[in-house]
């Protein structure tokens, strides 16, 4: 693989890294920041813990406009900006509603990066590289947050009552680096010739990032091809063309967080004091959660290209069904706490397998190039829309409800998930992009 596109692909999937860090480590605060502003459970759930979410949701969906105006390149070094003003200002706010405010900056962060850096990464890559460079997102997300669980635990003491500000504030250091970092990545080509119709810049960047100049010119000449067939459509992304692909985007965003991921990954330290850990314990073994989470990541990694991006949904959905069933069954009939946390560790590796690897990849994959941005913001919207209410909410379900329960009802919703892959979900792998929008896209 080209050293050039494997660094810039690395470097951009990078927000990812900050994604993970900064939607989890909440977690270890969680219960220090509720001790300290005494707040109910709905304002908690609302405004300490799922206010970063509605900032994703509001940055995921007003994520096309700046990915394509000024560039994926550019919106990624604005990324790296918010996640730095909002961990400082979260570390250092005095009461709630600051501390809200800047957690929504954050937020934007997130719901932007989970546009711009998927998007960057497949119009970067060729058919037969996709799924391995665009997984590095998703592996920098477990990443992230397997060193927040990791520093969530390092930082539990050092410094008394300041230490949920010190582990929010810590986020700071990668924020500015990777800040610097995107600095020195090339532009997208797709982007160059459709938004800036510079087809000898694009010609430049593909060079740089291809082994051959036949490869690169074989490239351009698909790109160009796809912008002379589309110049002339003003058909906007809600349009009955783009139908099947938002109807994709929607059902794989809309599962992804009906499995209850951001649910456990969210509230993790507290699942596992309710499964029979102490406080100390069930931040270890968070950390637990972290390790499983980044190894079966790597299995997906090794997978996506191979097996392809329907079987690794398949194999995630029988491993959720199986998992968030067990772990209902070991709340409800209260086995010890070791035999929750194992198939709360197979939950995290179904999800790392399947719904992990897959999902970022997929969407943007589906959508034609001249609606890449908007339809990602579509999509990923729907994910952060559905992650902010089971967040919001989460913390009435975990003490208002049976924890029995919950997992129960996602485990329902992963029997419609698997129904979805096997009736309605293409495969796409080793297919161009512009291949794909043949195969998804109806005719005028």
């Amino acid at each position: 693989m080209n050293r050039k596109l494997l660094v810039a692909s690395i470097v951009a999937s990078l927000a990812g890294f900050l994604f993970g860090f900064d939607t989890v480590v909440i977690s270890g605060a969680n219960l220090p920041i509720k001790e300290l502003w005494q707040t109910s459970d709905w304002f908690h759930g609302t405004f300490i813990m799922s206010m970063a979410l509605w900032g994703t949701v509001v940055g995921a969906l007003c994520a096309g406009y700046p990915t394509n105006k000024w560039g994926r390149k550019t919106t990624l070094i604005w990324i790296g900006i918010f996640y730095f003003v909002s961990a400082i200002g979260s570390a250092l706010a005095p009461d709630p509603y600051l501390f809200s405010f800047f957690r929504f900056l954050g937020g934007l962060g997130v719901g932007v990066s989970s546009i711009a850096a998927p998007t960057y990464i497949s119009e970067i890559s060729s058919a037969n590289n996709r799924g391995r460079l665009g997984i590095l997102y998703q592996f920098n997300i477990v990443f992230g947050i397997l060193v927040a669980f990791i520093s969530n635990y390092l930082l539990e003491g050092v410094g008394g009552d300041l230490d949920w500000r010190i582990m929010l504030g810590i986020e700071g250091l990668p924020a500015l680096l990777y800040t610097v970092m995107v600095f020195g990545i090339p532009k997208s080509p797709r982007w160059l010739v459709l938004y800036r119709q510079d087809a000898d810049g694009a010609e430049k960047v593909l060079n740089s990032l291809t082994n051959s100049r036949t490869e690169a010119a074989e490239m351009l000449a698909a790109i160009e091809e796809d912008y002379e067939r589309t110049k002339a459509d003003t058909d906007k992304v809600f349009s009955a063309k783009y139908k099947k692909p938002l109807v994709l985007a929607f059902l794989i965003a809309f599962f992804n967080q009906l499995s209850g991921i951001n649910f456990i990954l969210y509230y993790a330290p507290e699942i596992l004091v309710k499964a029979g850990f102490g406080s100390s314990g069930s931040l270890f073994s968070s950390i637990a959660i972290g390790l499983v989470n980044l190894l079966f990541t790597f299995i997906g990694m090794s997978l996506i290209d191979k097996a392809g991006r329907k079987q690794l949904m398949y194999i995630g959905s029988i491993g959720y069904i199986i998992s968030l069933f067990m772990v209902s069954y070991g709340f409800y009939s209260e086995a010890d706490a070791t035999f929750k946390l194992i198939f709360i560790l197979m939950f995290i590796a179904s999800h790392a397998v399947g719904q992990g690897a897959v999902i970022w990849i997929f969407i943007a994959e589906i959508f034609p190039n001249k609606v890449r941005a908007y339809g990602q913001a579509w999509g990923s919207g729907t994910h952060w829309v559905f992650a902010a209410l089971i967040t919001l909410s989460g913390s009435v379900l975990i003490n208002t409800f049976e924890p029995w329960v919950a997992f129960a009802f996602f485990g329902c919703f992963m029997i419609l998930q698997l129904l979805f892959v096997h009736f309605m979900m293409p495969e796409t792998k080793g297919k161009s992009l512009e291949e794909i929008e043949a195969e998804l896209i109806s005719p005028s």
